[in-house]
C-alpha cells in the first residue's frame, strides 16, 4: 500500500502516516528522545550500574513508599481538613485555614528540618519514650520525612477538597436530606464522590508533585534514589550519568502515576481524562 503524507496546520500540524494521524508534536519529542538516547547510551560511561544496582533499587522502592505513605495518610487529613473549612464553626474554621496557610506558605525543606532537628531532638528527653519499642524506630529519619510530607500534601490537598466539597451542588446535598439520609450516609455516599471525582486531575498532579518532593528526605539520613545517585557522585566522581539516570527514574514514575490517574478518570461515569493531571 502507498502511504501518504499530510500535514495540517490547525489547530497545530499533524502527520498521517498509512491513514494514521500523527500529531506533530508527539513525532517531534519522539525524534528529540531517540537523539539523546542514543548520545547518552554510546557516549557516557555507565561500567558503575553493574555495583550500584541494588542499591538503585532500593533508592527507588523506598522513594516510593516515602510517597505512598504521604500521599494516603495525607488526603486522610485532606478530607476533614476540607470539610472543617465550610464548617460554620469559628474555631474549626480557624484551626482548619490556619494550618493549611502555615504549611503552604513556608518551605517543604524547613518544615522537614524543624520536625526532623526540633521535634527529633526533645524525644531522648522523656525517659518512657526510650524505653518505648519505639524509640528506636524515632532515632531513625524516615519517620520525620514521612511526617513531612504528609504534612504538606494534607494542607495542599485540604484546599482543593474544599474547593471541591463547596462545588456540589446544594441541591444534590438537599436531596440526600429529603430521602433520609443521616449525615455520614449523605457525606460517603453523595458529597465525597462528587468532591472526589472533581479533585481527582488535581489529586494526580499533587501526587506527581509529592514524588518530586521527595529527594528532601535525603537530606535527614533517609536512603533515597537521590542519596543513592548522591553518593554514586561521590565515588565515582561522576557527573552527569547519575543525574540522568536520576531523570530517567523520575520521568518513568511520573509516567506511570500520569497513566494512571487516567484510567481511574475513564472508570468515572460521564468523565473523560483531564489535561490537568498530566500538566505537572
Amino acid at each position: 500500500m502507498k502511504q501518504t503524507r499530510q500535514i495540517e496546520t490547525a489547530p497545530g500540524f499533524a502527520i498521517v502516516l498509512a491513514g494514521r494521524r500523527i500529531p506533530g508534536h508527539r513525532l517531534i519529542l519522539a525524534v528529540i528522545f531517540a537523539v539523546i538516547l542514543a548520545m547518552i547510551v554510546t557516549g557516557l560511561d555507565w561500567g558503575w550500574l553493574g555495583r550500584w544496582w541494588p542499591e538503585i533499587i532500593r533508592g527507588v522502592v523506598i522513594s516510593l513508599l516515602m510517597l505512598l505513605g504521604s500521599v494516603v495518610l495525607g488526603f486522610a487529613l485532606a478530607v476533614p481538613l476540607g470539610l472543617m473549612q465550610l464548617s460554620p464553626n469559628i474555631v474549626l474554621n480557624g484551626a482548619a485555614r490556619g494550618f493549611c496557610t502555615l504549611i503552604r506558605g513556608t518551605p517543604l525543606l524547613l518544615q522537614l528540618w524543624l520536625i526532623y532537628f526540633g521535634l527529633g531532638s526533645l524525644f531522648p528527653h522523656f525517659p518512657w519514650i526510650q524505653e518505648s519499642i519505639f524509640f528506636p524506630i524515632l532515632r531513625e529519619g524516615w519517620p520525620f520525612g514521612l511526617l513531612a510530607l504528609t504534612l504538606s500534601f494534607a494542607a495542599y490537598e485540604g484546599e482543593v477538597m474544599r474547593g471541591s466539597f463547596a462545588s456540589v451542588p446544594r441541591g444534590e446535598l438537599q436531596a440526600g436530606k429529603a430521602i433520609g439520609l443521616s449525615g455520614w450516609q449523605l457525606l460517603r455516599r453523595i458529597w465525597f464522590p462528587r468532591a472526589f471525582y472533581q479533585a481527582l486531575p488535581t489529586l494526580v498532579g499533587e501526587t506527581v508533585l509529592q514524588l518530586k518532593s521527595t529527594p528532601l528526605v535525603a537530606t535527614v539520613t533517609v536512603i533515597d534514589i537521590y542519596a543513592v545517585l548522591y553518593q554514586v557522585r561521590q565515588e565515582t566522581l561522576l557527573t552527569y550519568e547519575p543525574l540522568l539516570l536520576l531523570a530517567a527514574v523520575y520521568i518513568i514514575l511520573t509516567g506511570i502515576l500520569v497513566l494512571l490517574g487516567r484510567q481511574i478518570e475513564m472508570r468515572i461515569p460521564g468523565r473523560r481524562p483531564s489535561p490537568s493531571a498530566s500538566s505537572s
